[in-house]
């Protein structure tokens, strides 16, 4: 059966050319690890550094790994990080379908062209059907291999279950050049013949990845250094085809250790994770930026960038070859810089529903402006804030503090003149308490820490508070406050 040349040339016609255009390729297993979320980002970051085209594929022929609603999580995730996509399965383009799976007639045709080309071939063997992996499947020893096209032809015409393989060059060696590794020589005869179409028709993942590649006018491919090994293989399919080769960005892992990459296996967290403990989006993309690539020239040494900045400064130059190993307390310092660097009303808005899990109904922004400054993830407020919905359990032993010379019976002498002192406030505002306080240590002949220290801790009941005594009186209200300074004369 003779191939219609003239869908190929169609296919050709198709393909945009002239400007830089990348792809982020998930597959939709259910969430977005900080490895596949540096993918996402570089790709993104090259095409916009070039004012190019950024498309989001969805590769989903292992159809054995695909979890419900996981597709979801990918167009979410993108949206939430502003990874905006030129071309996708939601938003179309010219070289549509963008999900594998509906791209299955594509896949077929172009295996047979390479059968035709005498790059690939039909096997009949039992052993044949190892899906992604070849196993140790040696072609000296593959009967198929030797096969006339008419012969494994007549085969297939007959009925007989086949993969297709491609035919590696016994001699000689393949060289690759990847941007951040260089030019890399590998002897043809280490490499395997690697099934292309399985025996349900569907292509393998390293197949597919080409023909949609090419198919799609991909100039840069951006992905993990665990594919260097295949990128050999990759190449000889363009050069079997007679197409150019994309240039290839091989990232170096990320890293839980020096020992071990992350993995969802071993608990390493998502990117959803990260959100649920407290991470803003900034935060993360700007953290996960530096992952494997460093700003070079007049701004080596910036650390903070918007998504903006980093498309402005992305380079190739500035990726690194090591493994980037991920830091906990590294990405903790990017928030608490993104959380204080907040207008006051967005962090309020960030921080309400924290708040709110353990404080019902005090006001939201007025606790919010004491842990701006003073927070380094948004889940620890419920914890910091919770003494303001109920006063905690707690021992006259935190009335002693030697930096504000106080002790039990020092700061029963202080509770008991600012009781009716502010008791006899007319009005309950930050800067009538404030005042009231600092006039009575003034009338006390004591430092002003030696007033507040006992006021805040019989208001807040614990050593270590956002704000000081006034804003946490001010914002309990006096009836609130006075209740709890007369507890906290009892216990004295």
């Amino acid at each position: 059966m003779a191939l219609d040349m003239k869908y190929f040339e169609e296919m050709e016609a198709k393909i945009p050319k002239g400007r830089v255009r990348t792809r982020f390729a998930p597959s939709p297993t259910g969430y977005m690890h900080v490895g596949n979320l540096r993918t996402a980002l570089y790709t993104w970051l090259i095409a916009r550094n070039a004012g190019g085209t950024f498309i989001l594929r969805i590769e989903d022929t292992d159809q054995g790994r695909l979890v419900e609603g996981a597709t979801d999580v990918i167009y979410k995730t993108l949206a939430e990080c502003h990874l905006d996509h030129d071309e996708g399965p939601d938003v179309g383009g010219p070289v549509a379908p963008y999900i594998q799976s509906e791209r299955r007639d594509t896949y077929g045709k172009y295996a047979r062209l390479l059968v035709e080309k005498g790059h690939a071939y039909y096997c009949f063997c039992e052993k044949a059907d190892s899906g992604e992996d070849s196993g140790d499947f040696s072609r000296r020893l593959d009967p198929c291999w030797f096969l006339s096209l008419e012969e494994a032809q007549a085969r297939v015409d007959a009925g007989e279950p086949y993969v297709i393989r491609q035919r590696i060059p016994d001699e000689g060696t393949t060289i690759f050049h990847d941007a951040i590794f260089g030019d890399i020589t590998v002897e043809n005869k280490t490499l395997d013949d690697q099934v292309l179409i399985k025996r349900d028709g569907l292509p393998t993942y390293n197949f597919a990845n080409v023909i949609d590649d090419h198919l799609m006018g991909i100039t840069h491919v951006v992905r993990g250094s665990e594919y260097l090994s295949s990128a050999p293989k990759y190449n000889l399919l363009y050069e079997g085809f007679g197409w150019e080769v994309p240039t290839y960005v091989h990232c170096s892992p990320v890293m839980r250790d020096a020992q071990n990459k992350m993995s969802k296996r071993h608990g390493d967290p998502s990117y959803e994770d990260l959100k649920d403990q407290g991470f803003l989006t900034e935060a993360i993309l700007n953290y996960v930026a530096l992952l494997g690539w460093s700003p070079r020239g007049d701004i080596a040494e910036q650390e903070v960038f918007s998504l903006e900045e980093l498309a402005k400064a992305f380079d190739l130059m500035g990726m690194s070859k090591s493994p980037a190993i991920f830091d906990m307390e590294k990405l903790t310092h990017f928030n608490a810089l993104y959380l204080r660097a907040m207008s006051p009303e967005d962090f309020a808005r960030a921080a309400e529903p924290y708040i709110r899990q353990t404080v019902r109904d005090l006001p939201a922004a007025e606790i919010a402006a004491l842990l701006q400054a003073r927070c380094e993830k948004l889940t620890d407020i419920p914890e910091k804030v919770a003494f303001f919905q109920a006063l905690p359990e707690y021992g006259a032993d935190l009335f002693t503090n030697k930096k504000s010379k106080t002790n039990p019976e020092v700061s029963r002498a202080m509770l008991e003149a600012a009781i009716p002192m502010l008791e006899g406030l007319s009005v309950w505002t930050q800067d009538a308490i404030h005042e009231g306080l600092t006039a009575l240590a003034e009338k006390l002949e004591v430092k002003n820490a030696t007033l507040m220290w006992p006021v805040r801790i019989a208001a807040a009941g614990q050593a270590v508070t956002p704000g000081g005594a006034v804003e946490i009186c001010r914002i309990l209200g006096k009836e609130e406050t006075l209740c709890r300074l007369r507890l906290g004369l009892d216990k004295l």
